[in-house]
């Protein structure tokens, strides 16, 4: 894959990321095909242009907490953002999400016809 489709695929992951959902770096880069790519993840979020609307802050640490320190104003950003969105979070920026993320395509196009169904 070269660097542009990397970009688009992790810009497509994240852009699957329903709101008051969250993902993990390394969950981002597996969904892109980029498994163990995590910080090309974060760097490819870090140079999106400011107001772009895009929505990178559902994607966080693994263990579901905000990868900025606590007090900065990417942190309280982030915390904002997820807020809005019904997530809790709290002080040291620990996410409980709203939704459950969504982990494949097949599970958004087949799960709510069956239920239980998870995948081969």
């Amino acid at each position: 894959m070269n660097p542009d489709q990397a970009r688009a695929a992790i810009l497509a992951a994240v852009a699957a990321i329903p709101a008051g959902a969250v993902q993990s770096y390394g969950r981002v880069a597996q969904l892109a095909g980029l498994p163990k790519r995590a910080r090309l993840v974060a760097r490819t979020l870090s140079q999106l242009p400011d107001g772009s609307g895009f929505p990178w802050h559902r994607v966080v640490r693994a263990g579901d907490c905000i990868a900025f320190a606590p007090g900065s104003a990417d942190f309280d950003r982030q915390r904002a953002l997820l807020l809005a969105e019904g997530c809790k979070v709290s002080t040291n920026g620990r996410v409980s999400p709203r939704a459950a993320p969504v982990a494949t395509l097949d599970e958004q196009l087949w799960g709510a016809m069956f239920g239980d169904w998870s995948g081969p």
